[in-house]
């Protein structure tokens, strides 16, 4: 996915880069294409050329002046500049040491240097400091970590601000019975509110990706529902195995009732409960579906109510998911 950079840079790095060798000065758009500053594919990011687009972003955050906020992927620093105008502090967490020091650059000896703590490493496995509120160029390769990182922070940030591929975007705010409904949307939606933004063209970054990019809001439930993800999870990977399949369909699929009955075997354990010879899990699952009345009801029709009385169901019974 896309990274922001500023225009201010863009220009003194292809005069820079005139001076080198083997550098033809032909055009500044074919510099800025080779030059090794903007090689950023092995971390899935392009450059966000479109300041307007940068500031658009930065105001759907309302920020206040006490924010903290966590940028994740700030490139050499478009939207932390806006961030920096209008927040506390700013902690930004960058992969590439080549863009963070571009980043240190940008604001060594000015006064937003103060506001703000560079983070050079991997996102996902990054100590994280308390935030209010989380604004990302989201690298494609970490946007759904990223949304259940967040997610599972404690304090919970205020919202967030990301922009991913179109298509994964689009995933996280469809609805029950459409196309794009999938195991990620009723993830996301369990734990947060999730609203589509804006669309971001090809053309506001350099060079232009081969995908369409957008902005959501996502405003994580709290307190939360007191549902652990990896039951909720875990039920998910059943059900939406074959999304146009019937929920008993999905449960009867090979493995389905093995694992299942593992897990079930494991809570009677747990609970001191003495193991019935007679209890036969595919009956027990059976009941569950018909009590329900899911059993012969698709998955792509079934909302997140839906899911959360399935595994209410489950457990009442003793079948667990993780």
């Amino acid at each position: 996915m896309p990274r922001a950079t500023s225009d201010r840079f863009t220009r003194a790095h292809q005069a820079s880069a005139k001076k080198t060798k083997n550098v033809s000065s032909a055009s500044s758009s074919s510099t800025t294409t080779n030059n090794p500053i903007f090689k950023t594919e092995r971390f899935g990011q392009h450059i966000l050329k479109n300041p307007q687009m940068a500031q658009a972003i930065v105001e759907k955050a309302n920020l206040k002046p006490t924010d903290k906020v966590l940028e994740v992927g700030p490139g050499t620093g478009n939207l932390t500049t806006y961030i920096l105008s209008q927040a506390k502090h700013v902690t930004a967490v960058e992969m590439d040491p080549r863009m963070a020091a571009e980043l240190t650059k940008r604001f060594q000896g000015k006064p937003e240097q103060r506001k703000l703590e560079i983070i050079i490493g991997d996102f996902v496995k990054a100590s994280l400091p308390y935030f209010d509120v989380c604004i990302s160029n989201t690298p494609y390769q970490i946007s759904s970590p990223l949304i259940f990182r967040i997610l599972s922070h404690r304090p919970l940030p205020r919202t967030c601000i990301l922009m991913f591929q179109r298509e994964f975007a689009l995933r996280l705010v469809a609805k029950s019975g459409t196309d794009l409904w999938s195991r990620l949307s009723a993830n996301v939606q369990l734990y947060a509110k999730v609203d589509y933004l804006m669309h971001v063209g090809k053309n506001n970054f350099r060079p232009p990706p081969l995908v369409e990019s957008s902005v959501v809001r996502i405003a994580p439930r709290d307190p939360p529902p007191p549902i652990r993800f990896e039951e909720f999870d875990g039920l998910g990977r059943v059900v939406f195995s074959r999304r146009n399949k019937t929920c008993h369909a999905n449960f009867m699929a090979k493995g389905v009732l093995g694992m299942l009955e593992k897990n079930w075997k494991t809570w009677c354990s747990e609970m001191n409960q003495i193991v019935p010879d007679e209890t036969n899990i595919k009956s027990l699952v059976e009941s569950v579906l018909t009590e329900t009345t899911y059993g012969e009801q698709r998955v792509a029709k079934m909302d997140v109510d839906d899911l959360l009385k399935l595994l209410a169901a489950f457990h009442d019974v003793g079948i667990h998911f993780a």
